[in-house]
């Protein structure tokens, strides 16, 4: 939860994420902290070289939990959801679930008490299906490649 309050901060989006003004306010940032702005041995290229990297990273981070990323991506996700759970782990609010087909979703803002539930539930697929997918933000954070 952290992460996103703080990417939105940095972009200025107060509530809901729209991809068409976080492209325009990734454009504004990048325009103003473009490392090739300043010349080489000025105190603030190196600022602006962590800040691009921030920016870069924050973007691909909020369109990745946009609502219209998701639902664009809803077949597949479902689709992925129904393989069953090969693994999971919890830390600070963030569930990382890896499926069966090797794909890998975070969820944030899942706390504690939810994911011990979630542990001693007999059916771990279906307590995740009924109180976790429906109910957290995710996004898709590793695809395990296909052999050609």
């Amino acid at each position: 939860m952290k992460r996103i309050s703080e990417n939105k901060k940095l972009f200025g989006v107060e509530t809901k994420i729209e991809l068409k003004s976080l492209k325009k306010a990734y454009r504004n940032l990048v325009k103003e902290w473009h490392p090739d702005k300043f010349q080489a041995g000025d105190a603030l290229q190196e600022e602006a070289e962590i800040q691009s990297r921030r920016i870069i990273d924050g973007y691909h981070f909020l369109v990745s939990i946009a609502p219209e990323t998701i639902e664009a991506n809803a077949d597949q996700f479902t689709q992925t959801v129904n393989t069953g759970i090969a693994d999971f782990q919890h830390k600070s609010m963030v569930l990382e679930i890896t499926f069966m087909d090797g794909t890998t979703y975070e969820y944030f803002g899942v706390t504690k008490p939810i994911y011990i539930k979630m542990i001693n539930s007999n059916k771990v697929n279906r307590f995740a299906k009924r109180s976790i997918y429906p109910n957290y933000t995710f996004r898709m954070s590793k695809r395990e490649q296909e052999a050609v």
